[in-house]
């Protein structure tokens, strides 16, 4: 009947129909004071859980000028569940080696200190960590290989490399020239993870490598940000699962995409130093929608659209994960989007759709 009387009102009136009322709960979501149009931006969040065709939508988040302005779950699901960040964790990653290389620990042009590689004679001494980081290291790690079961992160992950997966990704042979290719990989992310975890525990026990890794993390990474989610999973060897298995709940990701939006500070601490986010968000000399472990906002080389370059802006970069995971920073915006569920791939462009709509709104797109 309702929609009946709209339609009706529509017929004796000049220009588009007035648009259909919120769905219960809509508007509830959205703070009293969102930075934009409080309706409109309700309708954007709602578009998230109920638009067909861009998968399941668990738990958004919207930060802007560095309050809550929007905040929304599916059904069972809530402020408290943690939400494996998949790829997401390859940020975190990065940001875990930027500290080790202010501590002096690790240089970014030097041989990636990999025991294997060290040998004389062995080519892959010339990959750098820079290389690394930059998805540019030249291995022969396929991702999303035909058949699955031959790809290099399930074979690492379910299959030979299992129980070592670190050692697994550094025992892969070259394809290219270290630094001229980019090739995105996890086992390159499980080889920064086993870099760092043997930075904490050098020559120790699994069970002392995953303990002392797990307190570094707590101790300069989870405790500063306020992070009480944040939590990593771990290998047979104890090398942290850096590449793909990081958890945390939708408040604690937003707070790690508002720390990467202040260049690295948290609570007014600079928990890492502002010229390595930077450089996390410089892109790739061989992929120009890629810094070191993180997306950037840019026109792609290569055939995919994880983010919505033509609509911009070019200073917008995320953290990305498997099915749909989503930190969005927008830094001239000032704007933070967590988005996480269950999205398959050919439904991820409507679900980037759905995203760049919200961030138009604070474009003023």
């Amino acid at each position: 009947m309702l929609l009946a009387l709209f339609a009706l009102a529509a017929c004796g009136q000049d220009g588009p129909p007035p648009e259909p009322p919120l769905p219960p709960g809509a508007l509830e979501a959205v703070s009293e004071k969102p930075g934009v149009a409080r309706e409109t931006l309700a309708r954007k969040v709602d578009a998230l859980f109920t638009r067909k065709g861009i998968g399941e939508t668990r738990a958004l988040l919207i930060m802007h000028d560095g309050k809550i302005a929007a905040e929304r779950y599916g059904k069972d699901y809530g402020p408290q569940t943690r939400h494996q960040g998949w790829s997401m964790s390859k940020t975190v990653t990065g940001v875990l080696i930027g500290m080790m290389v202010s501590d002096g620990r690790l240089r970014l042009d030097d041989s990636a200190p990999v025991e294997l590689w060290q040998r004389p004679g062995d080519p892959r001494g010339e990959i750098t960590l820079r290389h690394l980081l930059q998805m540019r290291s030249g291995l022969r790690h396929e991702e999303k290989a035909d058949p699955v079961y031959t790809s290099g992160e399930v074979r690492m992950m379910f299959l030979d490399g299992r129980d070592d997966m670190g050692g697994w990704a550094e025992a892969q042979p070259l394809e290219f020239e270290p630094g001229t290719h980019f090739t995105y990989s996890t086992p390159t992310a499980m080889i920064l993870a086993d870099i760092a975890t043997d930075l904490v525990a050098p020559d120790a026990s699994a069970d002392r490598r995953q303990a002392a890794m797990a307190e570094f993390i707590a101790a300069r990474l989870a405790r500063p940000l306020g992070m009480e989610s944040l939590t990593g999973e771990y290998d047979a060897s104890g090398t942290l699962l850096g590449g793909s298995a990081i958890w945390a709940n939708a408040r604690d990701w937003a707070k790690f995409g508002e720390f990467l939006r202040r260049n690295g500070v948290a609570g007014g601490v600079q928990v890492v130093p502002r010229g390595w986010v930077a450089f996390m968000t410089t892109p790739s000399p061989a992929s120009p929608d890629y810094g070191a472990q993180v997306w950037l906002n840019r026109e792609s080389n290569a055939e995919r659209d994880y983010l919505f370059a033509r609509q911009g802006p070019a200073s917008a970069f995320a953290a990305i994960g498997h099915l749909g995971q989503y930190v969005i920073v927008l830094p001239e915006q000032r704007l933070t989007i967590v988005r996480l569920g269950k999205t398959d791939e050919e439904q991820r462009p409507a679900l980037v759709d759905a995203l760049a709509e919200i961030a138009a709104l604070y474009s003023g797109r």
